[in-house]
């Protein structure tokens, strides 16, 4: 989380038992409220395969128990969405409930689930076809610099007036560290860029962190979506195309969303709670 440290005032903590760590939490701090850390996609708390409940509970308590102390009055918590657990690992959800936490945010992203795909539309059927007789060559590993600055970047300004959540340089340092976790690929029509896509790796999932077209009239994203999902990254277990969402959850972009439906993905929601922390002492009495 370095390459943004500037922009936040870092407050991560270490949860141990027994002087063994056991959970982490990536977060940030504004006077007397904690966030889950703003500068991540998803920064819930970060806890190992074998954990008991019983562990989970004595993290969920002591930690909101530190930060009492500490004189922070508000936890404003993001849940990992679901498909990026390896097991399941719903004791915080149920831990939210014991706390009475507000949940004021839904984010909807769009997953495939790669060993139960479904057909996708018939105009993607007929821009693949398309893409096909075009003789359009896709690459792994692909030029960050050349997507950003010719397609990515552009893209966003002229569309959105925006700006990439990463710039080029962080990014590239990024790629440069985690090699194995992000990759970028891109399709090429002779010699000229015509779409490209960043993804972030984990154990189960393929996250389209960036996607973007220069010029879609051979087919060309079409063509590299479909390459990722049924090469790739066939062997994982989802492929995550991101949120759809606008106005901090309260609209859903319906073009952006349906091309996404076009290829067989279906919804995950991304959940943003505010935890009262002084309600800590409710969960004291949960075992009984």
């Amino acid at each position: 989380m370095e390459y943004h440290s500037d922009r936040f005032t870092d407050f991560s903590l270490l949860i141990f038992h027994n002087e063994k760590l056991i959970a982490m939490l990536p977060a940030n701090i504004e006077e007397q409220t904690l966030y889950s850390h703003k500068g991540l996609s998803y920064g819930s708390l970060i806890l190992p395969d074998k954990i008991s409940f019983q562990n989970v509970l004595e993290c969920v308590c002591n930690l909101l128990k530190f930060l009492s102390e500490n004189n922070i009055d508000t936890f404003v918590f993001k849940q990992l969405p679901k498909i990026y657990n390896l097991r399941p690992s719903d004791e915080v959800d149920y831990f939210l409930f014991i706390l009475k936490a507000k949940l004021f945010r839904k984010d909807v992203s769009m997953a495939i689930p790669l060993a139960n795909k479904l057909e996708i539309s018939n105009l993607r059927k007929r821009r693949l076809k398309l893409a096909k007789s075009s003789d359009l060559n896709f690459i792994s590993n692909g030029d960050i610099a050349s997507f950003w600055n010719e397609i990515l970047t552009p893209n966003l300004k002229s569309k959105f007036d925006v700006e990439p959540v990463h710039t080029l340089l962080e990014i590239t340092k990024l790629h440069e560290r985690f090699p194995d976790h992000i990759k970028q690929y891109n399709v090429y029509f002779e010699d000229e860029l015509f779409a490209g896509c960043t993804v972030f790796e984990t154990k189960n999932v393929a996250h389209a962190q960036y996607i973007s077209t220069k010029n879609n009239n051979k087919g060309a994203l079409d063509y590299l979506i479909d390459q990722l999902i049924s090469n790739v990254y066939k062997n994982k277990v989802y492929f995550d195309f991101g949120i759809s969402n606008e106005n901090q959850g309260m609209n859903v972009n319906e073009g952006l969303l349906q091309w996404k439906q076009s290829f067989g993905a279906s919804s995950v929601v991304h959940d943003f709670y505010e935890i009262e922390v002084a309600n800590y002492t409710l969960l004291k009495e949960v075992l009984i």
